[in-house]
């Protein structure tokens, strides 16, 4: 489980919780730097301090879970040069704290650089629909993106060899799709891929196609299903501006796993997973806005559970 949808809770309340509400989910993805709420893992005092460390990780493992990836998803590629300069280095903190660990899996967001010299705030470019978007594309990928992820690449195979950095496919980042992943990826070896079916899902995508396209590149993936409302759908389409509230006016909204695509689909996707990637985990990422993180962290865990075990079935008795 993402822990984030109960950063407010402290990490041993949240723990205490999953073991008697939802026994089924044994791993955690705890944030760590950028954008993601870091109380339930305060890096820097976790990689000054050895003691504490340890104390922090008997926690976790006393109550037989395990810490399967840090998150440290935010902009190091932000044109604001202190937002840049500090997700740079809560990424690079993150690694380094994921070797003091043991973690092999640290999952973050690619960025997104400003459209132009001097430009203020980050720029989105996913095409060139009119004159004005032509090239952006590929100037922000040329001078900035892909000299920051190399250097990146080379910084994590430097630090902890055996790490994954799994970039989310993310829409509003550089790394969204199977084209914009293939392109990074060919970095280094240490860039690996954060699958999240609902991104796939809104952006028209497939993830058992996206599966099996990037197969061992896939070293992660969130749980995480969408809802599309149909009539809000006809009038305004997938890129309504509003998102992500009024969540009732919304022609999609993230749903609790099972909610969107029946379990069969998700049998069949967890099958895929597990039969074709590195992925060791399937966190769920509660974003639902209509069910509160209690109900629908033990209702995707349920459904996910099972799926993985007919799965693992299907393997033994093929």
């Amino acid at each position: 489980m993402v822990t984030e949808p109960l950063a407010q809770e402290p990490l041993t309340g949240v723990m205490d919780w999953l073991l008697e509400a939802a026994p089924e989910v044994r791993d955690l993805e705890l944030g760590a730097g950028g954008y993601a709420p870091t109380g339930h893992c305060e890096t820097p005092i976790l990689l000054r301090d050895a003691t504490a460390r340890r104390s922090w990780q008997r926690e976790i493992q006393s109550r037989g879970l395990r810490l399967a990836a840090l998150n440290a998803w935010g902009n190091p590629l932000h044109p604001d040069q202190d937002v840049a300069a500090r997700h740079d280095a809560d990424l690079r903190d993150t690694i380094r704290l994921a070797a003091d660990l043991g973690v092999d899996r640290v999952v973050a967001l690619a960025g997104c650089p400003p459209g132009a010299s001097g430009d203020r705030v980050p720029h989105f470019a996913a095409g060139g629909w009119l004159p004005y978007l032509e090239g952006v594309h590929e100037t922000q990928w040329q001078e900035r993106v892909l000299p920051y992820w190399s250097g990146l690449a080379d910084f994590a195979r430097t630090e902890h060899p055996g790490l994954l950095i799994c970039l989310e496919l993310h829409p509003g980042t550089a790394v969204y799709n199977v084209e914009s992943f293939e392109r990074v990826a060919a970095l280094g070896e240490s860039i690996a891929a954060n699958l999240d079916p609902s991104h796939c899902f809104w952006m028209g995508m497939d993830p058992v196609a996206v599966v099996a396209r990037l197969g061992e590149r896939v070293g992660h993936c969130h749980g995480k299903d969408v809802l599309f409302s149909e009539g809000n759908l006809r009038l305004n389409g997938l890129l309504d501006r509003r998102w992500p509230r009024p969540p009732d006016e919304m022609p999609w909204n993230f749903a609790v796993v099972g909610r969107g695509r029946d379990p069969g689909w998700w049998s069949t996707f967890v099958a895929e997973v597990l039969a074709r990637t590195r992925a060791r985990t399937i966190a769920i990422e509660h974003e639902d806005p209509f069910v509160a993180p209690y109900d629908g962290i033990p209702e995707a865990a349920a459904l996910l559970a099972e799926a993985i075990d007919r799965a693992g079935s299907t393997a033994v008795n093929a």
